[in-house]
């Protein structure tokens, strides 16, 4: 079995002292020169270590203050109730979700009409290059950058729910706005990915390195056809998702 280099070595102590939370969320690692003291190991080896929990997004590095292991506040989604009609909800699903959690959200919105690329298209069943409506939301947990929500909807909606072309917040949200202008979403069709951000999600969402992003991917339907394409971008190191599906009553008895 061929010997690990040292700067993995380093990088997997450290790593495994982070899980166990000797040290804890926030906390400063030792410096490097007390690290190379530790492992007897070179300036280079301990950088070359510290630069893999970097980009794996475990620690971040300043300046002059050396190097610190990343605080994670997770927020758990519940994606089977996310826009569920039948659920309580005060304001959009999204005020809702975080209110419910017990902490604050804050987000902003553009809205503007453009051509369908083909993959939104394809998921509305038009043309591609046909008009849509493309309402954006850059939203916040704690004034902390939690995802871009991109939702596409096709021209002809416009007609009939005037609303969704409208600058600003539809505050009950745009399903229950739609279901009362007759729009009823019956049905959804989900995907989930996981890749490295672009510079421009990494900008809005203020990741470090290492970090990636969570997309999900949510095709809406009313009886008949497609009537919205929503793209979330999720932080993949602040965001969990689940879902219920069947019958769950055991694990509330067992909880």
């Amino acid at each position: 079995m061929t010997k690990q280099p040292k700067y993995r070595q380093v990088a997997d102590i450290l790593r495994r002292e982070i899980d166990r939370g000797t040290y804890a969320p926030g906390a400063r690692l030792p410096s490097e020169h007390d690290l190379q003291q530790r492992f007897d190991a070179s300036r280079n080896t301990i950088r070359n270590g510290l630069s893999l929990l970097v980009s794996e997004g475990l620690i971040t590095s300043s300046q002059g203050l050396g190097y610190e292991v990343k605080s994670h506040e997770v927020f758990e989604l519940n994606a089977s109730r996310f826009e569920n009609l039948t659920f309580p909800q005060n304001g959009d699903a999204y005020s809702t979700d975080v209110t419910n959690a017990g902490r604050q959200p804050h987000q902003t919105f553009r809205v503007e009409m453009l051509p369908a690329s083909n993959d939104v298209a394809e998921r509305l069943k038009v043309p591609a290059g046909t008009k849509a409506v493309l309402r954006f939301c850059h939203r916040y947990v704690d004034d902390v950058p939690w995802s871009t929500q991109a939702t596409y909807y096709p021209s002809w909606l416009v007609d009939v729910s005037p609303r969704l072309a409208e600058p600003g917040d539809i505050e009950e949200g745009t399903t229950r706005y739609l279901a009362s202008r007759g729009i009823e979403q019956v049905g959804y069709f989900d995907e989930i990915a996981a890749r490295m951000p672009t510079p421009d999600e990494a900008r809005l969402l203020e990741i470090g390195a290492g970090v990636p992003v969570m997309i999900w991917t949510r095709t809406g339907y009313s009886a008949d056809r497609p009537i919205r394409c929503t793209i979330t971008t999720f932080r993949g190191d602040l965001n969990r998702m689940n879902y219920e599906i069947g019958e769950l009553s055991a694990r509330s008895e067992n909880a």
